[in-house]
């Protein structure tokens, strides 16, 4: 393979030293006759007309993609063409087992079938060819087994292996990487076969970065391996509902660990302690977790937390003071907790917070006076809260916020004049009955906004009129109100929405597909419980873009649906009412 093959990503590569056996005459002139002689006439026909020309390369690889059977043998080409034949045949879904025969000792470095089709262990004996000089696998969600493992070993340089959903694979399989001393990250989401005995493995990956255990439910006891890999800086332990307050005493000495998952596992407060020396660790998720507002007491003193995730935690108000020593708190998720105003007190002092979530929580108008200083918040979540219009005085001033969500608050009309002044917002959520068309003409300041929320508002079609300040919309929904057809008409203009929803407004005829026909950016569309009939699906032609249609208590058939499916929509994959066959 040559020195250049084990080379790291970074370094500098020659590609002239890499062409086992082929001499640098014959890699650098054969390659390239090789390469124009496949580059036939209706090769390039076929990308008239599309805009920007395409480059030479470009040109070829479409050839070499529509001819693969054609060829046995990709070894000869310097490896970066290679591999650019090889990723759009995966990008195409063109491989299959047979052509990927010609891909064998092609030296890539990178091989991503992460979800694609029927890849199993015969497909390993050419991933493996690539010996030194491959250093990133992706085979997730493949039938791929312990047997298939083996071949790998002779890859001494991989640095990155992506094993996320291979049931599969088991202990045995671990055994088989123990020697890829080299890897730096590891993922092996959803892998129900792995057990702590088999973690053992794990121990002689000393250069493990990264490493993602997500939903490996045997774990429990397996950390223990964990102890001696010192280069750790990423784990995710997320949704093992097995990991319990024994499994965080090895991570104690990680100490350049800086971001930890633990979120739905049954770690305690008592757990919580032996994270206390990890002075380097930034994120910390804990949603679900059964501790309560006691583990601040450990979590203090993480002076480097810059995200903070404590949703569907026991917490209350006892405790929250040692919110106060997380100075550089930049994330922090506290919703579906059972806090108050109280707590929010304790908040005021994290000036670098850019974004608050208190989803659910008891807080009131008075408790948001102490996110009046908050200045670099950009995103700040408030929805099922008992926040009301005199409460938006105290969040006038946050002119960075970018993200406001207040569905189902107590919010009306007169508190909306209160966010008039806030215009970098581009996202607002007002799930709200108490929204009205007076409402909307309060927020026409909002100029940038991109996605607007009034599910269940009472918009009617003089409220729309308010949608013409909002050209740079890319997602509106006004379901559940009165608009009609008229209305529609100051949607029409839209021409950046990529996401519309008028269901609920039982009104809408036919005409108002029509009108969205020129919405040719749209990616979703529900009309659902609306007047819509077999007759106006003529209209959604031009929708070329439209993946998901809502039409649910609509006069339409799931057979006109389909029709107009496969004769002009074909990338809609998501339809309601379902189509029968």
């Amino acid at each position: 393979m040559g020195g250049a093959c084990s080379r790291k990503r970074d370094q500098q590569v020659n590609e002239d030293s890499v062409r086992r056996g082929v001499s640098v005459k014959y890699s650098k002139s054969g390659s390239s006759k090789w390469l124009m002689s496949s580059l036939s006439r209706s090769g390039v026909d076929v990308q008239q007309g599309r805009g920007q020309c395409p480059s030479l390369m470009e040109l070829c690889v479409h050839k070499i993609r529509e001819d693969i059977d054609k060829y046995s043998s990709f070894a000869m080409l310097p490896r970066d063409i290679s591999q650019q034949i090889f990723n759009e045949l995966v990008d195409s879904h063109s491989l299959t087992n047979v052509s990927l025969e010609a891909f064998c000792d092609c030296a890539l470095q990178d091989i991503h079938l992460g979800e694609y089709p029927e890849v199993k262990d015969s497909w390993m004996d050419a991933i493996s060819s690539q010996g030194p000089c491959l250093l990133s696998v992706d085979i997730s969600d493949s039938d791929v087994t312990d047997s298939g493992l083996v071949l790998l070993k002779v890859c001494p340089n991989l640095q990155s292996l992506n094993f996320n959903y291979c049931d599969k694979i088991s202990d045995r399989g671990l055994e088989h990487i123990s020697g890829l001393s080299n890897l730096t990250s590891l993922s092996f989401k959803k892998s129900s076969a792995i057990t702590a005995q088999g973690m053992s493995a794990l121990a002689s990956l000393v250069n493990l970065v990264n490493l993602d255990l997500e939903r490996c439910s045997g774990i429990h006891g397996g950390l223990i391996h964990l102890k001696g890999l010192t280069k750790l800086e990423s784990l995710n332990i997320r949704c093992c509902n097995c990991i319990t307050d024994a499994d965080m005493k090895p991570l104690s000495g990680l100490v350049n660990l800086k971001e930890l998952q633990i979120s739905c596992s049954k770690v305690t407060d008592a757990g919580i302690t032996y994270l206390k020396g990890l002075r380097k660790l930034a994120l910390l998720n804990m949603e679900g977790c059964p501790v309560t507002t006691a583990c601040l007491e450990s979590i203090s003193g993480i002076v480097a937390l810059a995200y903070l995730n404590l949703n569907r935690c026991g917490l209350s108000d006892d405790g929250c003071e040692k919110f106060a020593g997380l100075g550089n708190l930049k994330i922090l998720n506290l919703g579906f907790n059972n806090i108050t105003d109280a707590c929010l007190v304790h908040l005021k002092g994290l000036t670098n917070l850019e974004s608050l979530n208190l989803d659910s929580c008891k807080i009131g108008d008075e408790g948001l006076a102490n996110l009046a200083g908050l200045l670099r918040l950009r995103s700040l979540e408030l929805s099922d809260t008992e926040v009301g219009s005199g409460g938006l005085r105290y969040i006038s001033g946050l002119g960075k916020l970018e993200t406001i969500n207040l569905s189902f608050t107590l919010v009306s009309d007169s508190g909306l004049r209160k966010l008039s002044g806030l215009t970098s917002l581009r996202s607002l959520n007002l799930d709200a009955r108490q929204i009205t068309d007076t409402g909307l003409a309060a927020l026409t300041s909002l100029t940038g906004l991109t996605h607007l929320d009034l599910f269940g508002a009472r918009i009617t079609d003089f409220g729309t009129n308010c949608f013409r300040y909002f050209k740079n919309l890319r997602s509106l929904e006004v379901c559940g109100g009165g608009i009609t057809d008229a209305g529609v008409k100051n949607i029409k203009d839209l021409v950046s929405l990529t996401l519309l929803n008028l269901s609920q407004n039982c009104h809408l005829t036919d005409k108002t597909l029509e009108l969205v026909s020129g919405l040719t950016a749209l990616v979703s569309l529900n009309v659902s419980n609306s007047r819509v009939t077999n007759a106006g699906l003529k209209h959604l032609m031009p929708l070329k873009n439209l993946r998901s249609l809502s039409l649910e208590s609509c006069k339409v058939t799931a057979a006109e649906i389909k029709k107009l499916q496969q004769t002009a929509l074909p990338n809609l994959v998501s339809v309601r009412p379902e189509q029968k066959a």
